[in-house]
Formats: C-alpha cells, sequence, structure tokens
C-alpha cells in the first residue's frame, strides 16, 4: 500500500513476535514513518529506529491521546498479546467509560474474535480507521501453491484435508486457528498456548507412543470463519518451520489470500534445505475435491 497524499500518519500498535516488525519495515518502504505504540510487556521488537511511545494494553485513553497528538489516522494491530488486561486497568475517557461494563463482560467470557473486534470499534470511534497488516505489507501473504521446492505427498494432502475441517470447527469456537494431523488423524488443536507451544507437543505424543512415529504429519492454520481479517491473521515463520522439522512434520498448509509468511526468505531457504514443504491452500477448493 502506497501512502496517499492528503493521509495522515500510520500508528502500528505492537505486541510480541516479529509481524510488527515486518510491518513497520514495510510502511518505511512506502515512504510513511509509523508512530510505534508499543504494548508494555508484550512487545519484545528492537524499536530503536522508530519513533515509539509505550502504553498498557487496557489504557484505550492514552491511546487515543497519542494518536490525536501524532495526527494518525490509520492502525494496524499486530503481533501476539499473551495476557488480556485486567479491568482495574482500563482507562477510558468519558465519553466511552460507560462502556466498562460491556468490557468486562468481553474480557472475561468472550473468545480472542470477539475482544479484538470490540477493540476495533473503540479505537474508530475515535475517526480512525483500523487496516489489516497485509494492506501494508502485501509482500507476507501466502499465495496458492507451493513456496519453496517441496510439495505435499497424497498422505500429506490426505492430512490437510483433515485438518481443514477440524479448524474450521475450532474457528467457529473462537479458539485457535492451528491444526496438526498424522495419518489422517488430527492430534492437536491450537488454544492460548500459540502455534509453537501445540507443535512441541507432537514430540511428547510420539515419545509415548500416542501418535505414530513413522508417518510425518502436517501444520495447517486458517482464519476463523467469523474472523474480521484487519486482526490476527494465521501466520507461520521460521520460528514454526524449526518446530515443525523438530516434531517431525512433514510440511506446513497456511490459508492462500488470507494467512501471513513471515521471515519469507529464511523460512523457504530452511524448508527447502530440511524436506519441508510450506504450501497456499484454498480451503474451499480442496473440501470441494478441486
Amino acid at each position: 500500500m502506497v501512502r496517499q497524499a492528503g493521509q495522515g500518519r500510520l500508528a502500528i500498535v505492537a505486541g510480541s513476535g516479529k509481524l510488527p516488525v515486518h510491518v513497520a519495515e514495510a510502511a518505511r518502504g512506502n515512504g510513511e514513518e509509523p508512530l510505534v505504540i508499543a504494548i508494555r510487556g508484550e512487545a519484545d521488537g528492537d524499536w530503536s529506529a522508530f519513533e515509539t511511545i509505550d502504553l498498557g494494553i487496557g489504557d484505550i485513553a492514552g491511546f487515543k491521546k497519542a494518536a490525536r497528538a501524532a495526527g494518525v489516522d490509520r492502525v494496524v494491530l499486530s503481533g501476539g498479546i499473551r495476557l488480556r488486561p485486567a479491568w482495574n486497568r482500563i482507562r477510558l475517557n468519558l465519553a466511552t467509560v460507560w462502556k466498562l461494563p460491556g468490557l468486562v463482560r468481553t474480557l472475561m467470557h468472550g473468545g480472542d474474535n470477539l475482544v479484538l473486534t470490540t477493540a476495533i470499534d473503540l479505537i474508530e470511534e475515535e475517526g480512525l480507521r483500523v487496516i489489516g497488516a497485509h494492506e501494508v505489507a502485501p509482500g507476507l501473504v501466502a499465495t496458492i501453491g507451493p513456496i519453496g521446492r517441496h510439495r505435499p505427498d497424497r498422505q500429506s494432502e490426505a492430512d490437510i484435508r483433515v485438518s481443514i475441517r477440524a479448524a474450521r470447527l475450532l474457528g467457529e469456537l473462537d479458539i485457535g486457528q492451528g491444526v496438526v494431523a498424522v495419518g489422517g488423524r488430527v492430534v492437536a488443536l491450537e488454544g492460548p498456548e500459540g502455534t509453537d507451544a501445540m507443535i512441541a507437543r507432537i514430540n511428547m505424543l510420539r515419545e509415548r507412543g500416542r501418535i505414530s512415529t513413522t508417518r510425518r504429519g502436517v501444520l495447517v492454520k486458517l482464519c476463523k470463519p467469523s474472523q474480521d481479517v484487519r486482526v490476527d491473521l494465521p501466520s507461520a515463520g521460521l520460528s514454526t518451520l524449526t518446530h515443525a522439522l523438530d516434531a517431525g512434520l512433514a510440511g506446513v498448509a497456511l490459508e492462500a489470500g488470507r494467512a501471513l509468511l513471515l521471515d519469507r526468505t529464511a523460512a523457504v531457504e530452511f524448508a527447502d534445505r530440511n524436506g519441508l514443504f510450506i504450501v497456499g491452500i484454498d480451503p474451499d477448493a480442496l473440501e470441494a475435491g478441486r
């Protein structure tokens, strides 16, 4: 996305992981100097080259004040958040303080998608526009077909199809985006622990004889059915591929056009060197047998 004449400044709300850094670098490549709002206790990137403000995760009032002062008109929410804010750490301005009871209920009982949608609503009430990381950094988006030298074999294709059905059910419950299948059987579902921790369980299951040690398996990551694609797109990167290799998996399948491949060059080189596939898939086509 090339910056348009007359646009205001871009703000990047940064949680953990590499995605916020990729987005900030892409924005700079587009001719922008983004304001990075690093979430205290979550952001772990090196922000020394960017103007940065540290804020607590529940400090909505502080965020809006900083955005106004910097002339921000667009916001990207990126990176991981391990802990939801405690209700007594949410700071709202007078115009939105009446929403506190509803926010507390959402934090206590809502899934990740509901929490993120609520955050978008609060930001856009200020006249700001929330955009997706993929709009700033389209080069991160997974493309259809093999991404690298290796392709899934027949068994991996069967595992991908099984995983698609499981991932969609998991997404309908607003729990996670990742599934691992081995030998046509779903063996791991992603929860709050995240993708890498989910994959790490596979070795333990193999050692205990709970799953096959001769069949490799795959990781599949899809958007949740009701997901707002401006936030929390499924992603994989070099770390994911490293864990996949350690767990004996054959490769990783990402929803083409709706998932992100981080560290693309390094991830593809690693996969090529170690016999892993990375593939962008169309879940609808695969479920229809196309």
